[in-house]
C-alpha cells in the first residue's frame, strides 16, 4: 500500500514518480472551457490589510489556456506526473516534446505555489 509523504532532501526522487497536489488556497473558476486559478495576493490577512491598496483586488486570477487547463484537470492528488503525461498524449497529438513541456509547466506551478509535488513512499506492512 502507498502512503503520501515527503522524503528526506538527500534522497533522489524521479519527478515522474511524484504526485502533484493542488494547494488548498487555490480556487478554480471556469470561463468557457478554460480554467481560471484564483489565488490570494497575500496569504496573511494583515499583509492584505496593510499592504494592498483598496483599489486592487486581494486575489490574482491566472487564466489557463487549452493545454494548461488539460494539465490542471488531471491534477487530482492521486495521479503521478508520469501518469498525467501518458493521459495527455492524445491531447498533444503525439507532439514530440510535450512531456518536457508538461514537466516544466508542473515545476513552474510548484515554484509559484499553485501545486505541491508529493513523493509516494511505500508503507511497511506490520504483519
Amino acid at each position: 500500500m502507498l502512503a503520501m509523504g515527503v522524503q528526506k532532501n538527500t534522497d533522489k526522487v524521479n519527478l515522474l514518480d511524484t504526485v502533484p497536489v493542488p494547494c488548498s488556497h487555490v480556487l478554480t473558476e471556469w470561463e468557457g472551457e478554460c480554467a481560471v486559478l484564483v489565488l490570494p495576493r497575500f496569504k496573511q490577512k494583515w499583509m492584505q490589510r496593510w499592504l494592498l491598496p483598496k483599489s486592487v483586488s486581494s486575489y490574482i486570477r491566472v487564466e489557463l489556456e487549452e493545454h494548461g487547463t488539460a494539465v490542471w484537470q488531471l491534477i487530482d492528488g492521486k495521479r503521478t506526473v508520469g501518469e498525467i503525461i501518458v493521459l495527455l498524449s492524445p491531447h498533444f497529438n503525439g507532439e514530440e516534446n510535450y512531456a518536457s513541456r508538461v514537466t516544466t509547466y508542473l515545476m513552474r506551478m510548484q515554484r509559484d505555489g499553485i501545486i505541491r509535488l508529493i513523493t509516494p513512499i511505500k508503507q511497511l506492512s506490520l504483519e
